[in-house]
């Protein structure tokens, strides 16, 4: 397994990266299976960049918030108006209200809008859904609106493997669960140790808590708003854990076993 960042900035695309999304493939021997968790502004570009648009398997959006699904409207450009003519329904794993949003931004009240692009799996907690030969359970997660962080499991060279995402929450049971032994914690930062209003996001210090909690063998941090200082959370989840910790760059290959 392995993951690339195709945006990583927190709460809106920044100088230095798109909003949140995130590439995660496997290959099972017989083919290689790809799905993108969180779709934000300008990372669809990012997508195009890394592979063809058409070869994703799923996309599963942590939340609504538009910094983490704003580009699925490019996605639904892209599906319905293909130059090789219209693709398949894609399996969309996204809260229930996801549709109704999409068409509220789109501004096109045609209720086959959408319909045809996407086939809408519903997140909900502990909901399980198989993609391929990878596997994915939803866990409802500390947020201002329903959010989940998505445990993902596949194969890999030496065995099964996981790459647990954590969308945007603050610390809760769910977030540990969800994390519990992952190989490698995607994690969201989008707080510093300054930062007093709680039940929206994590600082460093925080983050940092719920890897060593977990048991997480690798945590990488994003989510970081394009005006904090990204060291300032980095060195925070430092002084908490020892483990390995870094900050996620954009377009970098991450090798699950590396």
């Amino acid at each position: 397994m392995n993951l690339i960042a195709l945006g990583a900035t927190g709460s809106m695309s920044g100088p230095s990266s798109p909003a949140s999304s995130y590439l995660v493939r496997a290959d099972d021997g017989e083919r290689t299976t790809s799905i993108v968790l969180d779709l934000g502004p300008g990372s669809f570009g990012a997508l195009w960049r890394v592979c063809p648009p058409s070869e994703i398997d799923a996309i599963a959006l942590s939340h609504l918030h538009i910094d983490h699904c704003g580009d699925l409207m490019s996605m639904q450009i892209y599906r319905r108006w293909n130059p090789a003519g219209p693709l398949p329904p894609l399996p969309l794993l996204a809260p229930a209200d996801v549709i109704a949003r999409m068409r509220g931004l789109d501004g096109y009240a045609d209720d086959d809008t959408f319909a045809g692009e996407f086939s809408h799996g519903v997140l909900a907690d502990n909901a399980v859904f198989e993609i391929g030969c990878l596997k994915i359970t939803a866990f409802a997660v500390r947020h201002t609106i329903p959010s989940y962080a998505l445990r993902i499991e596949g194969p890999g060279p030496h065995g099964p493997q996981i790459i647990t995402y954590s969308g945007d929450t603050d610390t809760c049971p769910g977030l540990i669960e969800a994390a519990r032994d992952a190989d490698l914690f995607l994690c969201e930062c989008g707080f510093t140790g300054a930062d007093s209003a709680r039940g929206v996001h994590l600082d460093g210090a925080r983050a940092a808590r719920v890897g060593a909690e977990a048991g997480v063998k690798r945590m990488l941090l994003t989510h970081i708003q394009p005006w904090t200082d990204p060291d300032i959370p980095l060195s925070e989840a430092r002084a908490v854990w020892d483990g390995p910790i870094d900050l996620i760059a954009p377009e970098v290959t991450y090798e699950v076993d590396a």
